[in-house]
């Protein structure tokens, strides 16, 4: 069911001085930043050959990222996204399997302007999980 790795999030305390430390000191190609509301983020993509890495940064009140970054204030990896063909028949298969779809169980629109469901890390080994319509 799943795909392609489309990317791996790392949530961070400042996206400036992240940002800077992958394109100076690594030389990846990094894109502009991004607000994101419905999210509660603000996002910067590094472009790799194979995947990309989604820094993330809080948003306004009441961010996840926020909770993530206070019990790891330095931050950390977040979350990994992978590619599905049709969301609603992944969504309908990991639910009937007993997987949990966080939020209200209806995609929105991600970074990419594709539709997004997140799956409950408990039941991904603590792992939250991303799936992303391609």
């Amino acid at each position: 069911m799943i795909g392609r790795l489309n990317h791996v999030a790392i949530a961070v305390p400042d996206l400036a001085s992240a940002t800077a430390l992958y394109r100076d000191q690594l030389g990846a190609t990094v894109s502009e930043p991004q607000a994101e509301p419905d999210h509660g983020v603000t996002v910067v993509f590094v472009e790799l050959p194979n995947t990309k890495v989604e820094l993330l940064e809080p948003l306004g009140e009441g961010s996840p990222i926020q909770a993530f970054l206070d019990r790891s204030p330095s931050g950390g990896i977040h979350h990994m996204c992978f590619e599905v063909d049709d969301i609603m028949v992944a969504r309908d298969k990991l639910k009937a399997e007993g997987a949990r779809v966080l939020g209200s169980g209806d995609p929105k629109i991600g970074a990419h302007g594709k539709p997004v469901l997140f799956l409950h890390p408990k039941d991904f080994n603590g792992t939250l999980i991303e799936l992303e319509e391609v």
